[in-house]
């Protein structure tokens, strides 16, 4: 242990960042190299490409994200022309799918929405920003409520988070009202229909600059501040293997995707923190194979629908006004426009989902114009309902040492199943969205269920636990079972079954497991002197 250590993080989304911030605001004299395998997109390092306001530049970044579908751009992320074939496509755009069909592929057949992104940011870079919090079974059970409360409002201070973003518009809360008359009476007070939170900055046109990991480095990323001289960002060098010896980590062996030159790069402590498929794979590839490792793997599956908002209904709770103003407010930014958005989240036992209620004033998709909804005044809505995906050890990755993928890793292979108790909440769920639906206007997508992988939000897969009895991969500091100083961060480190977006409820955990770090760095340096 150096008097002056040296952290290496693997990488950049907003757990990651969080990771550099923390350690490098609590260590005056630490230094942070952040490793990232994809390319930077923007001029402030990991921001949010919906703040690109040209379309064309806007569709470029995210095409340069999708990794082996990356077109054009593949060449500049080191992927062999190999991994390319006719008829691949992404999950959404700014991701790439684990299972692509060509040589090198992940094996998901019953996970085929599984998705990522490589760049710098990581899926920050392409987030809704949304960023509830979990409540009542979602939490973490080992922490105090008032520790967890205050990991929470110290991640929301990080990712700046809005509680109250969307509280002004009149056809918001009109949506709210009706929500509230079919579902309030049967909810917990204070979990009735609400605002979503969402991570960014209220700019005073009334559009709204979205956060991405570039708020959560914060001064680490701005010319001239003395935290900034500490930190090092290297993107399009991806991280081959954490060397380690009698469970302690001595660094990291990085490949310069540029240049194809591999080398060494030693650490005090090293932090993994890219996402819940390829950390794993790292820690494999690493002979660092904990039995849960790739396990417990959830997600929410997502029951959509969208819907053309009654005229008569939304006039008894909101007023032409109203309906002026959110048109108004929408058309700052036509590229990616701020909508009123409402939740009902989480609450048991009732309620056992997370619904959220985006407004807009074209559907989605081409409407017949003959149709009766076509056209429709008042706009529409997109909404869709979380549900839960209990933690079973079946459920997860596995990793083959005898088939690589296209970078060089034990392929994939993700088993993955909703069970007959998931099938039933689903049901039920869709049944909740129909009542939506119904308070509000008429259907003109009925609900349906998504596609495995669809969410987006993987968990499980470096679960955290109070006890090394093999099945967590981390102890409740993020360190994994073992090691003195490896830790892991991200949505994998999530041990609950969950309905929300879980980015807040990561970086508390990563704020935890940084200043955890950051104390144990220290008391080795006071020792060393």
């Amino acid at each position: 242990m150096t008097l002056s250590p040296t952290i290496a993080v693997v990488g950049s989304g907003p757990i990651g960042s969080a990771y550099a911030r923390i350690l490098l605001e609590s260590l005056p004299d630490a230094r942070v190299i952040l490793f990232e395998a994809g390319p930077r997109l923007t001029d402030v390092p990991g921001e949010s490409v919906r703040n690109i306001p040209d379309p064309e530049a806007k569709e470029q970044a995210r095409e340069r994200s999708q990794g082996p579908q990356a077109g054009a751009h593949r060449a500049s992320l080191g992927i062999p022309e190999s991994a390319v074939v006719e008829g691949m496509f992404t999950a959404r755009g700014g991701t790439h799918l684990l299972d692509f069909g060509g040589p090198g592929s992940a094996h998901a057949p019953t996970f085929p929405a599984g998705a990522a992104s490589t760049n710098v940011g990581g899926m920050g870079a392409h987030w809704t920003c949304a960023t509830p919090a979990p409540s009542f079974s979602e939490r973490l059970p080992f922490l105090p409520d008032d520790e967890w409360e205050g990991l929470i409002e110290e991640a929301g201070r990080l990712l700046h988070v809005q509680n109250e973003a969307f509280a002004d518009s009149g056809v918001g809360a009109a949506i709210r009202s009706l929500l509230e008359e079919e579902f309030g009476p049967e909810l917990p007070e204070g979990y009735g229909p609400s605002t979503l939170p969402v991570a960014g900055d209220p700019q005073p046109d009334g559009s709204m600059r979205w956060a991405g990991a570039d708020v959560v480095l914060g001064p680490l990323v701005e010319r001239g501040n003395p935290l900034a001289q500490r930190f090092e960002l290297r993107d399009l060098t991806l991280v081959r293997r954490i060397e380690h010896e009698d469970g302690h980590a001595t660094g990291v062996t990085v490949e310069d995707l540029r240049t194809g030159e591999r080398s060494f790069v030693p650490a005090d402590l090293v932090v993994v923190a890219a996402d819940a498929f390829r950390s794993p794979q790292l820690l494999w590839a690493s002979g660092i194979r904990p039995t849960a490792l790739g396990h417990y793997l959830t997600e929410h599956p997502v029951v959509i629908s969208t819907v053309a908002l009654d005229e008569q209904r939304m006039r008894r709770f909101a007023t032409e006004e109203d309906l002026a103003g959110e048109l108004a407010r929408r058309a700052t930014n036509p590229a990616d426009p701020v909508a009123a958005v409402n939740r009902i989240p989480f609450s048991e036992p009732n309620h056992p989902f997370s619904l959220q209620v985006m407004y807009a004033e074209n559907p989605p998709f081409q409407l017949d114009p003959e149709h009766p909804a076509a056209g429709n005044r008042w706009g529409y809505v997109n909404m869709g309902y979380g549900m839960r995906k209990q933690p079973r050890f079946e459920d997860g990755v596995t990793f083959d040492d005898d088939e690589l993928d296209y970078r060089g890793f034990p392929n994939m292979t993700i088993r993955y199943e909703l069970t007959d108790a998931e099938q039933a909440e689903i049901a039920d769920g869709t049944e909740h969205l129909r009542r939506a639906g119904n308070a509000l206007g008429v259907f003109i997508a009925e609900p349906r269920l998504l596609p495995n992988g669809s969410s987006l939000h993987y968990q499980g897969t470096m679960r955290m636990g109070e006890h090394d009895d093999g099945t967590s991969v981390a102890d409740p500091d993020s360190r994994v079972w073992g090691f003195d100083n490896l830790v892991v961060g991200g949505n994998a480190l999530i041990p609950t079954a969950t309905t929300m977006n879980p980015t807040l409820m990561s970086v508390a955990i990563a704020v935890r497991g940084a200043r955890a770090a950051a104390a144990r760095l220290t008391e080795n340096a006071e020792a060393v002197r």
